[in-house]
């Protein structure tokens, strides 16, 4: 029997919803409401330890809004995620009693393995079957990076296999959350316009040091793909792609080869803001942190030899709405 779930994603940088149907029989899940605003939550926690009062309030305001989309779709269940901002702050509980009042659950603020299994299921139950239908599609095992505000996700594994529900994940290896997410990146290290040499040698370094933790974590050159998520990785690809605007359905399993992602990275790092917001793909709340993003993702490829990432539109989201029903994470 179909159900009609609600996924609320609340990260560092941005809060999305997915309203959806899913068949538990099948494994299929079909949209019905896609939202995402950037309130960035997590604005000074890395240096304060606490979520701002602004940030809360932003957050709230937008909260209500998708509380009011949720009524009125009839939704049978709902599951709220916090990840990053909300398990570094000082404060989380008074956003868990603000998240509460608003959308009549609390939030599930998850460990960073818990963020990777999710956006693990989310972003790879369709690669199976693109698999199967193209000779050169993606294959498994994955490697799925999911750059954050906050953090960073790696995981490793093969999605269900046949005759599992979609976003199982059961073929799972291994997984590690870091802290290199592109707000608390740009906050640290990047925050000349543009930023200076010296600020971008600083981030690298910290990210580098970071892909030695996840190296030395997960053994990352079994992948065959590389999968990325989140909107650094897709705002990327949607340049690489030069669109006019921005578009899912053409960003959505793109392939960029490594030399197309560095090329976007450097002339993100290069441009001041106000280039960076005149591209027409570029949602605005990602003028200020895109260039960290994409040089998580930049170092990501160049670290792990790997010669090109594909891009997903689906992740934690998706992961969310399929745990809801059991499916997977």
């Amino acid at each position: 029997m179909t159900r009609r779930v609600a996924a609320i994603d609340c990260g560092t940088n941005s809060l999305r919803l997915l309203i959806a149907d899913v068949d538990p029989a099948s494994g299929k899940l079909t949209d019905v409401q896609r939202r995402m605003e950037i309130v960035r939550l997590g604005q000074g926690v890395d240096a304060t330890g606490m979520l701002a009062p602004a940030a809360l309030a932003r957050t709230l305001g937008v909260l209500a809004e998708y509380a009011d989309a949720i009524r009125l779709a009839k939704v049978s269940e709902i599951r709220m995620v916090a990840t990053s901002a909300t398990r570094d702050a000082s404060n989380a509980a008074e956003f868990s009693r603000g998240v509460q009042a608003v959308l009549g659950v609390l939030p599930e603020v998850i460990t960073g393995a818990e963020e990777a299994s999710l956006s693990f299921a989310g972003a790879t139950a369709e690669l199976a079957g693109a698999t199967a239908n193209s000779a050169d599609g993606p294959r498994p095992p994955y490697l799925v990076v999911d750059i954050g505000g906050g953090s960073t996700e790696f995981v490793l594994g093969s999605p269900a296999t046949h005759g599992e529900p979609a976003g199982a994940g059961t073929g799972q290896l291994a997984a590690i959350s870091v802290d290199i997410g592109c707000v608390r990146l740009t906050e640290r290290h990047l925050q000349a316009d543009p930023p200076t040499a010296a600020q971008i040698a600083a981030a690298t370094a910290d990210i580098d040091a970071a892909l030695a933790t996840v190296a030395a974590a997960v053994p990352v050159r079994q992948a065959r793909t590389l999968v990325g998520l989140a909107g650094s990785v897709t705002t990327v690809a949607a340049i690489a792609l030069d669109l006019p605007v921005y578009d899912p359905e053409l960003t959505h399993h793109a392939r960029l080869s490594a030399a197309a992602v560095h090329a976007v990275a450097e002339s993100l790092l290069r441009q001041t803001r106000e280039q960076r917001a005149a591209i027409g793909s570029m949602h605005p709340g990602r003028v200020d942190v895109i260039g960290a993003g994409a040089l998580v993702l930049d170092r990501v490829l160049q670290a792990f030899g790997f010669d090109a990432v594909v891009a997903s539109e689906h992740d934690i989201l998706d992961g969310i709405a399929w745990s809801i029903a059991g499916l997977g994470g």
